[in-house]
């Protein structure tokens, strides 16, 4: 048998997928082939419980629908604020923790009684989303997190409180 060469890639401008099947936008036989091969290529994963009736994600449109009821209103201005301000002050906090080892901020969870870790980014995000949301994310415990790497917001704000007083008394 004789070897043959790998198929060339295709040339800028080019709307082949290989083996002279068309990329998609281009002619129906060649369309018509990526479908009896499995179908068109998806960007994102293929919901496995689509059009299935004992869909588990059921569940959560209706808990949507039942919340709509319910008034989930957006956040109040001084709620807004409130937000804005954990934003500012988690920027003081990660500045001045991250230096002496503190990866993020303990949160004692009101829902389930338990301490949850954050690390600084994904509080900034959860923060964030509440902004744009008007509703806190839906959370779980972080996975074996080290409690000696973070501490309480009541903690960081002291030690800012501390920072701020030192040099501001060492500035006079």
């Amino acid at each position: 048998m004789v070897p043959t060469a790998p198929p060339a890639p295709p040339a800028a401008g080019d709307n082949t997928l290989g083996r002279g099947t068309a990329a998609p936008g281009g002619d129906d036989a060649a369309l018509a082939g990526l479908r009896r091969y499995g179908g068109t290529v998806h960007d994102e994963p293929i919901d496995p419980f689509a059009g299935d009736p004992a869909d588990p994600s059921n569940e959560l449109a209706d808990l949507d629908e039942s919340e709509g009821e319910t008034g989930n209103d957006p956040l109040t201005p001084a709620e807004r604020e409130d937000v804005l301000e954990d934003l500012a002050d988690l920027e003081i906090y990660q500045a001045l923790l991250t230096p002496v080892g503190v990866r993020g901020l303990v949160i004692e969870c009101e829902d389930c009684h338990e301490p949850h870790y954050f690390d600084w980014d994904l509080l900034r995000g959860n923060l964030r989303h509440l902004l744009d949301s008007g509703r806190p994310r839906v959370h779980e415990p972080a996975y074996d997190p080290d409690p000696d790497h973070y501490v309480t917001w009541e903690y960081a704000r002291g030690y800012a409180d501390g920072v701020h007083d030192t040099l501001t008394e060492n500035g006079e």
